[in-house]
């Protein structure tokens, strides 16, 4: 069986030292662009790869950063951890990832398991852990981001918004053109602590304006969030026929129950206004388009990653930072 390339072999080819191909494959700034060119491309050409695991080792450093999101699925995460990756990347550091699928008892075994792997630093989705993941995080000896969210009692650093206080965009908007027969669709998930957050911030908008807040839905699972919304439009409907607004805990929720409202001979918005979160690109494509507040998904990944990085330098400036979603209105609520 024929040996695997040695370090040594591509040092001896690239007519290097040992040390200076180590500093190569570790993108350190002693070894010149042209030097770090040659000494990769004689390594593509031997078949060597570099272990960078017994370089960690070495060193005591992993070079990677762990990150949780609950779907793998949704957008708006895609979007966070594409502007966390490439910002992190730039640095040298890498994403580990982990899909909780919105269940915090995942997310446990999920922290411990990072840990378990020295991550430079910590990255998760929310506010809310379990009291173990809390411990573990508190205790981590890196530092710990969390994201989308504004916990009450931060574990580290926070980059994120309300997601509550978001939510009085829609209802500020759609009672000034008119509407105050508003119901909410969403938040019903024991595990979806944003959807429950939003719907709790849909009461505190409508009692500021002196409306009831009982036309509420729950909208399910939000593995399923079309086929979800179509279903508790009609449930809302049914129990509030003259319900002349619906907000909708997501895009998604809010695009399928816009079309259950088409199939059915429901005008939108002439006979009911709907809105959704999260700007998806359906929320630009759909007819009507609809009408939604923007969290600034990729802001939130690469400001994220940019603290990190800070953190990490050990910058005394470094703090987290308070997104602003910006309300987005569309053709779903325009009109009568």
């Amino acid at each position: 069986m024929k040996r695997s390339p040695t370090m040594k072999d591509v040092a001896e080819a690239a007519g290097v030292s040992v040390m200076t191909v180590s500093r190569a494959f570790k993108e350190d700034a002693s070894v010149g662009k042209a030097t770090r060119q040659k000494i990769r491309d004689t390594a593509e050409r031997l078949g060597y790869v570099f272990d960078m695991a017994a370089a960690n080792l070495r060193t005591q450093r992993s070079d990677f950063v762990a990150v949780t999101i609950p779907s793998l699925n949704n957008a708006n995460f895609a979007s966070t951890v594409e502007a966390l990756t490439s910002t992190l990347s730039q640095s040298g550091y890498q994403v580990l990832l982990g899909h909780t699928n919105y269940d915090i008892d995942r997310e446990e075994q999920l922290i411990a398991q990072f840990l378990r792997r020295r991550p430079e630093a910590i990255v998760v989705t929310g506010g809310r852990h379990t009291e173990k993941a809390r411990h573990l995080l508190l205790g981590a000896g890196v530092p710990v981001i969390e994201t989308w969210d504004e916990p009450e009692d931060p574990i580290g650093h926070v980059v994120g918004f309300s997601n509550a206080g978001s939510i009085a965009l829609l209802v500020d908007h759609l009672v000034e053109a008119g509407r105050k027969r508003i119901g909410f669709i969403g938040g019903a998930s024991d595990s979806d602590f944003r959807g429950q957050d939003r719907r709790r911030g849909y009461r505190a908008a409508m009692a500021a304006h002196g409306l009831p807040a009982h036309r509420i839905i729950g909208s399910g699972e939000v593995q399923h969030p079309m086929q979800e919304g179509a279903k508790a439009v009609i449930e809302l409907l049914k129990a509030h026929p003259d319900t002349d607004a619906v907000i909708c805990v997501s895009d998604l929720v809010g695009f399928g129950a816009m079309t259950e409202c088409q199939r059915r001979g429901i005008s939108v918005p002439g006979q009911v206004a709907i809105a959704g979160f999260g700007a998806y690109d359906i929320s630009e494509v759909c007819n009507p388009t609809l009408t939604t507040v923007d969290p600034k998904a990729e802001e939130i990944g690469k400001r994220a990653a940019e603290l990190a990085l800070a953190l990490l330098q050990s910058s005394k400036d470094a703090i987290g930072a308070r997104i602003e979603p910006v309300l987005k209105v569309a053709q779903s609520t325009l009109g009568a």
